[in-house]
């Protein structure tokens, strides 16, 4: 019998998505639903389990964490991209990871979740309806306003094409932004420091890398309109937060709204979460029944074809 490690399912849906007693004779399957304090929990946790199934980036599959699970032998984690596992040493390990789809149309709605909060402030407005007060702020308009995308992907593609929509002007920048697509979407080209001057509302869309870590600093923030909001549903370190603490304090730019951090979850006593002008949301971009569904049961598959020495949606 394998023995699996479900972890990081803080919703505690797997065992809703996947009828465990359907695989009792074949697997052993073990939940985590609250996050490792630190990864010595994590090894101390792990060590007997021959796979793990993990969810996005929750927690680190590192070098030292592989090393110290010598029964490991297959990894099945959310999406086919995961920036934390350390491939190099699972494939000196010999242990098999692998992927799964999903949908990307769900980060492209929050991200209109996040814009549409802040300019209506619905938070204020939510908190104060159940304080007991009516009316209290003044919203924005979205038609005619621009909207700077840092990424026209498959998400920032979407984004564009909703901004349209409500009548918005759009630009993009990334480091290699396909023009012929820009011009198809009717969106305007534009260099970074163009984008930072010129747009209302700013949307991040970059995947993670060396180029785009620390991309938005106290400088770029600097250069934004006072009346700028700035929306991340990419990946933490894409901001400095500590520059974006600051400028919040300060009103260099007039709000921000985040689904992502540098640290997740979100330490309780942050100073994001103290601040006003500030929109939060604890990562859930990805978070849907959908894709949970997609996610899991697709990780049972990949274990059933590895199991069977036919490994699909291989992450190498």
């Amino acid at each position: 019998m394998i023995k699996v490690a479900v972890i990081d399912d803080y919703q505690e849906v797997f065992q809703q998505i996947i009828e465990i007693k359907k695989y009792k004779e074949k697997y052993d399957f073990k939940v985590f639903n609250e996050p490792f304090l630190n990864e010595n929990e994590a090894i101390v946790a792990l060590e007997d389990f021959e796979a793990l199934f993990i969810m996005r980036e929750r927690t680190p599959i590192t070098k030292s964490l592989i090393s110290a699970l010598p029964k490991l032998k297959f990894i099945m984690t959310s999406g086919m991209r995961n920036n934390s596992i350390d491939l190099q040493s699972t494939k000196k390990n010999k242990i098999i990871v692998c992927g799964t789809e999903i949908n990307s149309n769900p980060a492209a709605e929050i991200t209109w979740a996040l814009i549409l909060g802040l300019l209506r402030n619905m938070k204020q407005e939510i908190d104060n309806m159940f304080q007991g007060y009516w009316q209290t702020t003044i919203g924005l308009e979205l038609k005619g306003k621009m909207l700077g995308l840092i990424g026209l992907g498959k998400i920032g593609t979407q984004v564009a094409k909703i901004a349209k929509a409500f009548g918005m002007e759009v630009c993009a920048w990334s480091e290699n932004l396909n023009l012929s697509e820009a011009n198809e979407l009717g969106v305007l080209p534009m260099n970074k420091e163009d984008l930072l001057k010129n747009a209302d509302i700013i949307s991040i869309h970059v995947v993670l890398g060396d180029k785009y870590k620390n991309l938005i600093t106290k400088k770029e923030l600097s250069i934004m309109k006072k009346t700028c909001f700035l929306i991340n549903t990419s990946r933490g370190q894409i901001i400095n937060e500590d520059d974006l603490i600051k400028a919040l304090k300060d009103e260099t730019i007039a709000g921000v709204g985040l689904d992502v951090y540098e640290k997740e979850p979100l330490p309780q006593d942050h100073k994001l979460r103290f601040l006003p002008n500030a929109l939060l949301l604890p990562h859930i971009g990805y978070v849907t029944a959908e894709n949970y569904s997609k996610f899991y049961k697709q990780m049972i598959e990949n274990l059933e074809a590895c199991l069977a020495k036919k490994p699909i949606r291989e992450l190498k």
